[in-house]
């Protein structure tokens, strides 16, 4: 079962990332978030609403480059378990009473290193362990622990869910 392990926000741009046990998902972000302020590395220009990183990549890249990330420094802003988080891209999800949208991988950039401190960063985020950006659809509180849950699959889910459903109803006209 996905859950909620960790989450971090930083108020502004290269600040050191908080972890928090529980806060509230508003408009636009992560309250306080630097994002959700507008006070980001990348404000305005490239704008990930809210972050995601699977536990498992923070895993991967401890044991295959020796880097520590569990502090927060792959600066990103929710931390879940047991997910591809690939699975989330183009749908909408529900975390406790707030709903998100996966828009979008978000691969690392020179930033994350600058700011992390360490060599190397980048590249143990990079082939697709630096998460994905989504989408507020609906505020609420969030805590650690909480679930993920899918509320509406990506539309190849689904669509390929009906092709199938039509094939095999097909296949049973014929037989």
């Amino acid at each position: 079962m996905t859950r909620v392990k960790a989450i971090f926000t930083a108020e502004a741009a290269s600040e050191p990332m908080n972890r928090h046990e529980s806060i509230g998902v508003v408009e636009g972000g992560l309250a306080g978030d630097r994002y959700q302020r507008g006070t980001g590395h990348y404000s305005p220009f490239d704008i990930c609403e809210v972050t995601f990183i699977s536990q498992g990549a923070i895993e991967t890249v401890r044991t295959r480059y020796d880097i520590d990330l569990s502090d927060g420094r792959h600066r990103r802003n929710i931390v879940v378990s047991e997910v591809d988080l690939k699975e989330l891209l183009e749908t909408t999800f529900r975390i406790g009473d707030a709903v998100f949208r996966g828009t979008r991988p978000r691969p690392p950039c020179a930033h994350v290193e600058s700011v992390a401190n360490e060599d190397g960063v980048a590249r143990a985020l990079s082939e697709g362990r630096g998460g994905i950006c989504a989408d507020v659809i609906e505020p609420g509180p969030i805590a650690v622990g909480g679930r993920v849950e899918i509320v509406e699959a990506d539309p190849r889910t689904v669509g390929q869910a009906i092709a199938d459903r039509l094939a095999e109803g097909a296949d049973n006209r014929t037989s």
